[in-house]
């Protein structure tokens, strides 16, 4: 149910597209009593039109509206809170699963209430992709995809079977069911529309397509000239609900771009360069805007992959704004002609067309490249701004081996058990062409599959030791490469198709085989994995593996030929053909000319045809079998999905505000840069843990655990991997590290959650104490959930990041920032302490004071005053519900 605000700014105008009348909020109108617009970036007048469209005097205020028309006088740097709400919500199955689990409760909660159940729906669309559980465990033959797809159906069937169930039961929600592709490529290809519209009161009301995301590479989507960026699942479960996303007004870098590409330079070349410039000019938190005469050479998918890593450079979005290119692609990804039709007249109308007439917008700051000097590159061995030029690659992990202790053992070769090959350090065990990154960039996807047609033409393969793998992120792909011809030559040299969905970049690379793990680890082996993906952290690819790069897909086919990163590809010899003569890369490497021919296999008629059942699914999904109910009949047995307990017992109205709280207990006692990563339940989970202990209780062997994002849906499983960061360093708990607190009065060493379990029996609140930089990292909803299932009712520390804090208020956690210099350190606190919070009885208001009183093991006192973060009235009300799901659902019961 789409909805507007009031309009007292009267920018409601009428645009006439095709004999057909659309409604629109003018930014031309809104110049005639605002001030001129016309220099401001693309990206800040799609938050100018967002306020416009919902100006209500209450969210958002005509000086909210005024505050982005002068953004040109102090350029963002005002950081003013403005409240967003983007048209749509893209998700991902790990972090989506917990926001379908959120809503089915509420469905119970709104029938316990006496309410009607089918009230809850998303009010605004949302996309789930199912893409993120596809593991690569067979590889490198025509079978590995099927087999691929049996165990991701057998591992995950209480996920799916779920998922299913509310892509039948909600309005306004669609799943995209496993095998599809990838959530960003499926958004780039078939949901986006770049201008959106919705039918309000009779109008068609057209405006921009914006979205937010559960997954940090959402700012793909940029390329298509749709503002969208990821946020943490709270966030993200308030933008359904039809709540603003609580934003600052950022600052706008401009990323000018000349000149064009030199023969043989790809795509992934320029982003590793963009993104090891942008994280030098340091953009974290800002968005980026790209502008130059460089934008017309490239392609649509060019731009998609720039905005793409905008998470790898650090900003948060990597804007590109509609051009002639922008229709070009949506017209050749099967979109209608009514839809390209609009998006033109209307980006014209609102001055948010770019050509070579347009102004340059003025810009916090601004950089620039030549592209034209752009050199082959790979990024690691463990960060993606690390860019390494291709020639220098073999020099730069012999440095890596000398710096770990390795250079001794740098041509040792060790044997393997069962294989008649050994290994040496730098080998290269994973060749990987995975990721929405690259997969979504017909260009690089062809030059690999004619990489391949080259090798295998020359009776090349890869190495022995390499498992290959083609993970694409749409079906589109397999037509196209399929329809090239190129096929055959990907699968002869190892490249089978294994899956559609994000794999190897989040870390679903698969086992490596015994033999190779067992090498590896007994000789503390430093081997390599290249991947076409945008993440390469030690660790997140492989646990075997110590160095990962970044590469295009042409260049991981290429290193899966070579075997070894101590090649210096760009001029070793990197295999013989079956002749026994010497291959160079440049033997294998294809021309632009050749690219650009293998490109006029691809056409129109493929996306319509792959997006026409884009929600049908495999036979594997069309036989789950689900209940055609309103409200899901939670099963006590599952160890995937479980009823929340947020919402029992829950009142139709609010009642008293939220009151003071007395005689809290510790649980943690932290010190700076406390992240998600910290707080979150993420990774493996051990069999020893509180988690890997719930599991074995529930007779789950220990080679299912799966991991913590799989069973997101199940808050027993989380709440008990808040806090259990194996890096977590608890002051309260000296020298243990991991999830570890003290219990008082007692003074037992237990873990957080077996604590927070006997506090919570006794019926003692909770509070955690950190220092500065709370909450940073990616914005994970399960940071804050867990946090509040864990009894603590508020965190105290010298500083937030931002979306942390929103989250915790989204909870209904109190957040409190000490002030007048007043931090853990100065109070002496041990631990041992009780806390007692007051001035939140009776009402609270936006920042204001809060005292709060600490009574010390000897029973000796002191106060202190603490300001309170609900930094907005919109927070004062969530939190004097209990939360933000809690204030949704009482609002909609009382309709």
């Amino acid at each position: 149910m789409a909805t507007v605000g009031q309009d007292t700014l009267n920018t409601r105008r009428t645009l006439n597209v095709g004999g057909k009348e659309y409604d629109y909020y003018s930014l031309k109108a809104a110049t005639e009593k605002l001030g001129d617009v016309s220099r401001l970036p693309y990206t800040i007048k799609v938050l100018l039109e967002n306020l416009l469209r919902y100006e209500d005097g209450v969210t958002v205020t005509t000086d909210d509206v005024q505050s982005i028309v002068d953004w040109q006088k102090n350029l963002g740097k005002e950081a003013r809170e403005i409240q967003y709400r983007p048209a749509r919500v893209l998700m991902q199955d790990f972090t989506g699963v917990p926001a379908v689990v959120d809503l089915a409760a509420m469905r119970n909660a709104m029938a316990d209430m006496g309410g009607d159940p089918q009230k809850i729906n998303p009010l605004s669309p949302v996309d789930l992709v199912i893409d993120h559980s596809v593991m690569v465990d067979n590889f490198g033959d025509n079978k590995a995809f099927q087999r691929n797809v049996d165990l991701e159906m057998e591992r995950n069937n209480e996920r799916y079977q779920f998922l299913k169930w509310g892509q039948g039961s909600f309005d306004n929600f669609s799943a995209v069911p496993p095998g599809t592709g990838i959530c960003h490529q499926v958004n780039l290809e078939y949901i986006a529309k770049t201008v959106w519209t919705a039918d309000i009161d009779g109008k068609t009301v057209a405006y921009p397509d914006t979205c937010v995301g559960t997954d940090s590479h959402t700012t793909m989507i940029n390329g298509l000239a749709v503002l969208g960026w990821g946020v943490g699942g709270i966030e993200a479960e308030a933008a359904m609900l039809g709540q603003p996303v609580s934003m600052l007004i950022p600052e706008v870098v401009g990323f000018k771009l000349t000149g064009a590409m030199k023969e043989g330079i790809t795509a992934t070349d320029l982003v590793l360069t963009v993104v090891q410039m942008l994280r030098e000019k340091g953009v974290v938190g800002k968005f980026v805007e790209f502008y130059g005469d460089g934008l017309d050479s490239m392609t649509l998918a060019d731009q998609a992959t720039l905005a793409n890593m905008a998470p790898e450079y650090g900003a948060t979005c990597g804007f590109f704004p509609v051009s002639a290119q922008t229709l070009e692609y949506l017209t050749f990804s099967g979109r209608d002609a009514e839809t390209v039709a609009l998006v033109e007249a209307y980006a014209k109308e609102q001055g948010m067309w770019r050509d070579s007439n347009s102004p340059d917008p003025v810009f916090t700051d601004t950089l620039h490249l030549d592209i034209s000097t752009v050199e082959p590159s790979l990024a690691g061995p463990s960060r993606p701004q690390d860019r390494v030029v291709l020639s220098n690659a073999a020099n730069s992990f012999t440095e890596l081996l000398e710096t770990r202790g390795k250079a001794a053992d740098q041509k040792t070769e060790y044997p393997v058990e069962g294989a008649d090959y050994k290994i040496s350090n730098g080998d290269v065990m994973i060749a990987a062409i995975t990721s929405c990154t690259n997969t979504s960039n017909p260009g690089v996807m062809m030059a690999a599959g004619l990489v391949a047609k080259k090798a295998n033409e020359l009776g090349l393969n890869s190495k022995p030791w390499v498992k290959t793998s083609l993970a694409p992120g749409s079906q589109v792909v397999t037509d196209y490469l399929n329809k090239a011809g190129l096929t055959p030559h990907l699968d002869a040299i190892g490249f089978d198709l294994v899956g559609y969905g994000c794999t190897t970049c989040i870390g679903n690379s698969g086992p490596l085989a015994d033999p190779l793990r067992n090498t590896i680890n007994d000789n503390d082996m430093i081997c390599a994995s290249v991947l076409s993906g945008n993440r390469n952290f030690e660790g997140r690819v492989s646990q075997d593996l110590k160095a990962s790069y970044l590469a295009s897909p042409p260049l991981v086919v290429a290193y899966a030929i070579a075997g070894s990163m101590q090649i210096d590809i760009t001029k070793d010899v990197i295999a013989q053909d079956k002749n026994g003569n010497d291959v160079y890369l440049k033997d294998i490497w294809p021309s632009n000319a050749e690219v650009a021919e293998a490109m006029t296999f691809l056409n129109r008629e493929m996306f319509v045809e792959r997006y026409a059942n884009v929600f049908a699914g495999t036979e594997q999904w069309q036989k789950i079998k689900v209940d055609d109910s309103k409200t899901y009949n939670w099963d006590a047995n599952s160890t995937y999905i479980q009823h929340p307990p947020y919402f029992q017992g829950m009142s139709k109205t609010a009642g008293a505000a939220a009151g003071d709280i007395q005689g809290a207990r510790l649980l943690a006692l932290l010190g700076d840069s406390i992240t998600t990563d910290h707080i979150s339940p993420a990774g493996a989970i051990k069999a020893d843990s509180p988690a890997g202990e719930y599991l074995t209780e529930h007779g789950v062997e220990r080679k299912d655990f799966n991991s913590y994002g799989s069973r997101r849906g199940n808050h027993e499983v989380m709440m008990r991997g808040t806090f259990a960061n194996v890096r977590l360093r608890n002051e309260m708990a000296p020298g243990t590290e991991g999830g570890w607190t003290t219990h008082y009065p007692s003074g037992d060493v237990t873990s957080i959650f077996d604590a927070s379990m006997r506090y919570q029996d006794a019926g003692t609140p909770l509070v955690v104490v950190g220092g500065k930089e709370y909450g940073t990292g990616s914005s994970r909803d399960w940071a804050a959930k867990g946090t509040n299932l864990l009894g603590v009712k508020a965190v105290l520390v010298e500083s937030f990041e931002r979306i942390h804090r929103s989250n915790l208020v989204g909870m209904g956690v109190l957040p409190l920032q000490f002030k007048d210099g007043d931090n853990r350190q100065t109070l002496g606190l041990k631990g041992t302490e009780t806390f007692d919070i007051t001035g939140v009885s009776g009402g609270i208001s936006p920042r204001q004071d809060v005292q709060v009183k600490v009574t010390f093991e000897d029973g000796s006192t002191k106060e202190i005053t603490v300001l309170c973060r609900i930094d907005t009235a919109n927070e004062v009300t969530y939190f004097n519900n209990g939360g933000i799901l809690h204030y949704v659902l009482r609002n909609l019961a009382a309709e």
